[in-house]
């Protein structure tokens, strides 16, 4: 009997958390506009229909992998919760620690921010994820009302991320954003004096660790002082 091909076999082993992981793989190291069936099919050495067994289409394909992450984001909750020596006292350090842990995910998956701005779908890991904050809130005795306004407030930072006003998408859009420069004094004269230290752990233009906290902070500090009536 012939030896099957290694391609046979590679088709025989495929699953969907095998087609999605590698997918991540790929948006990871290129961006997510390199991510395409055709590109998919060719690394994990089948044809590209054989796909449409595991995910439905390029959507199917992007929800999975959105799906993906935010079970990165459940994992990495999970092991705050695991660890008891470090397991915040007070629901507002813990909110807070699990959104921080939600962002070190998205530093690490950087196209995902976008993707999920662009789904209209939740998927059972967001749903979860969103679950675990209201139950932190609930339990510490905020009322509905106010959790339901809390959700509203936090938005994407939730998941680790937030869509900044003005973020320039390219450089060419930077250079247009500079040539205002002469027409907005005031926004100029504040940017003059402002400086971003740490690039690397930016998502986009100015949404660096320090932004993302401040803003975070400044949301929970709100919520905190509703909740005590102040």
């Amino acid at each position: 009997m012939a030896e099957p091909s290694t391609t046979t076999r590679r088709r025989g082993r495929l699953t969907r958390d095998a087609v999605l992981r590698r997918a991540v793989e790929i948006a990871d190291a290129h961006g997510v506009e390199a991510l395409t069936m055709r590109r998919l099919a060719e690394d994990l050495g089948v044809e590209a229909m054989s796909l449409y067994h595991h995910v439905d289409g390029k959507d199917g394909l992007l929800d999975g992998v959105v799906e993906l992450v935010l079970e990165e984001v459940l994992d990495a909750v999970g092991r705050l919760e695991e660890d008891e020596s470090t397991r915040p006292e007070d629901w507002k350090a813990a909110v807070r620690a699990r959104v921080l842990a939600a962002r070190t995910v998205m530093l690490r998956h950087r196209w995902a921010p976008a993707v999920m701005e662009q789904r209209d779908r939740i998927g059972l890991a967001a749903a979860r994820h969103v679950d675990g904050v209201v139950g932190i809130m609930l339990g510490a005795g905020l009322p509905a009302d106010l959790v339901h306004h809390a959700l509203h407030a936090l938005g994407s930072r939730l998941y680790g991320f937030a869509q900044e006003l003005g973020e320039p998408k390219d450089d060419a859009d930077a250079e247009a954003m500079a040539a205002m420069v002469p027409l907005v004094p005031h926004l100029a004269a504040m940017l003059s004096q402002v400086a971003h230290d740490d690039p690397d752990s930016t998502l986009g233009w100015c949404d660096d660790q320090t932004e993302f906290e401040f803003g975070l902070d400044l949301l929970l500090d709100g919520l905190e002082r509703r909740a005590r009536g102040a």
